[in-house]
């Protein structure tokens, strides 16, 4: 009986270790809180960062590997791919808000 309860609880437990990380992507000063979605697929994870409605950063986490993020930089509808934690709300969407 044990054994059933093991995948779900390294689910709670590394889905709290990736939610630990979220902060950064998300705060920064006077930036406005994002609304975040997040959805599971077989091989990945992932979360889109929205401010009222406004789709600006999406966070991949790959069942292995480091996650990567998809940030749109001037509200083109382009996504460019990048590293790291240290993303913050856009210009564009905090003057749109």
């Amino acid at each position: 009986m044990l054994s059933l309860f093991r995948p779900f609880a390294a689910l709670l437990v590394g889905g709290g270790l990736l939610l630990a990380g979220l902060p950064a992507l998300a705060q920064s000063g006077d930036s406005p809180d994002p609304e975040i979605t997040t959805r599971q697929e077989a091989d990945r994870t992932i979360r889109e960062y929205r401010v009222d409605g406004v789709l600006y950063a999406i966070e991949i986490q790959p069942a292995s590997g480091p996650s990567y993020y998809l940030v749109d930089r001037d509200g083109d509808g382009n996504f460019e791919r990048q590293e790291g934690n240290d993303i913050t709300v856009p210009e564009w969407v905090r003057q749109d808000g």
